[in-house]
């Protein structure tokens, strides 16, 4: 008997993760953090693990509400990163050691994390700062080998990153997006019910 997941199954692409390349959650994932997940991946190495956010999974938090200083700006909000290390505070952006010094390059123009003194005042000197930073609590990981076994077992498919959409306000039409840019053969996975129980 053929099931639902193997109808929706797709022979992946050959793209390996690496820093700054997405990892896109197979429809049906039912992981209550990864379920039509989009993550970037900052860190990937074969003898320590792999590190990244989950871009499309919004909290009710805000910046404005953790730091007073912050309150008259823009509201700005904080992202689910991931399961690991829920109780702090990370973020991603594209101005670089320049402007937050001890920044981790993950690709040519995405950094992590860095001077939070520089990035607080790089955003109340009123610089429009919406479409370079994005923050997120806690972050996802894998130990050694952990997530080259999870796309083998097809839970994960590895995409390209628009560098510049890592910084839009998106929820699950992200992931719908990231499907689509993976190739044609992938796109019966957004007909794929999200709770296939209930149809």
């Amino acid at each position: 008997m053929i099931s639902n997941n193997d109808i929706f199954k797709v022979v992946h692409n050959d793209l390996h993760p690496q820093p700054g390349r997405l990892l896109i959650s197979e429809p049906f994932l039912r992981d209550a953090y990864f379920q039509r997940s989009v993550v970037l991946l900052v860190e990937h190495s074969g003898d320590t693990g792999s590190m990244g956010f989950i871009l499309n999974k919004k909290t009710e938090l805000t910046i404005n509400m953790l730091f007073p200083e912050l309150e008259h700006l823009p509201e700005t909000p904080i992202y689910l990163g991931g399961p690991v290390a829920s109780n702090r505070l990370f973020f991603v952006h594209s101005l670089g050691n320049a402007v937050i010094p001890n920044s981790f390059p993950i690709n040519d123009h995405l950094y992590f994390d860095g001077d939070f003194d520089a990035l607080r005042d790089y955003m109340l000197s009123e610089h429009n700062f919406a479409d370079k930073v994005k923050f997120f609590i806690g972050y996802s990981g894998w130990g050694k080998g952990q997530l080259k076994d999870e796309i083998k077992a097809n839970s994960w498919a590895v995409g390209h990153s628009d560098d510049q959409r890592v910084f839009e306000d998106a929820g699950e039409a992200f992931w719908k997006y990231t499907v689509v840019n993976l190739g044609e053969q992938y796109k019966p996975w957004i007909q794929f019910p999200k709770d296939p129980f209930l149809n």
